[in-house]
């Protein structure tokens, strides 16, 4: 254990961003047991962080969990941007690309790997306003992407012109969250392989 903590103070010497170091080690131990399940200590002890300087950047473990939200979705969104930027391929494309990936990533064994939102919607958001405001904020922020790349195929006619691509946007991340909780319920690809056929069947790709 002290070899480890050993480790993350080298770490966050070397990178000068305590803050980050904390948000992105709590992230992965939450990701695997929940918010409210880990306690300070764990994250402390697991970064090498004294107690002081964990409440010099959170004033409480909700302002932290707001801060790792925001963190989470900053990052995804920077990733989310690349993945559906233009490069060529058709907006369906990229589209489709996006949903395998989900698919493929929510379906492995790599804790790093899960959605966050899935993760923590159902725990938080009775327990902290704060928390459910930054989801919502985030999810919308995915979907306002989303949307864009479906009024994309659907101006170029990829997609149906009388298409609400808002509402078909919403109804298809609903749909991918709802199978990505069935995931691990059933504990296999089922979900989110009817997830995908579904989709593909709304957008007319079939």
């Amino acid at each position: 254990m002290n070899n480890g903590a050993m480790g993350n103070e080298s770490h966050i010497s070397k990178t000068g961003d305590t803050r980050q170091q904390i948000l992105d080690t709590a992230k992965s131990i939450i990701l695997g047991k929940g918010f409210a399940a880990v306690g300070l200590n764990e994250i402390l002890t697991t970064t090498g962080v004294p107690k002081g300087s964990f409440y010099h950047y959170f004033k409480s473990k909700e302002q932290f969990g707001v801060a790792m939200l925001e963190s989470y979705f900053e990052d995804y969104l920077a990733r989310l941007d690349d993945s559906l930027a233009d490069d060529g391929r058709s907006a369906s494309e990229r589209l489709t690309t996006y949903f395998q990936n989900w698919l493929d990533s929510q379906c492995s064994e790599t804790t790093r790997d899960k959605c966050l939102v899935v993760k923590l919607s159902a725990e938080v958001t009775d327990l902290s306003e704060a928390m459910r405001i930054s989801l919502k904020n985030g999810t919308d922020k995915v979907i306002a992407r989303l949307a864009a790349l479906l009024e994309e195929g659907r101006a170029n006619g990829e997609f149906p012109k009388t298409m609400d691509t808002q509402s078909v946007t919403c109804e298809i991340y609903y749909m991918w969250i709802g199978a990505t909780l069935l995931t691990k319920v059933q504990r296999n690809r089922d979900a989110l392989e009817m997830a995908m056929r579904a989709s593909r069947l709304k957008l007319g790709l079939n």
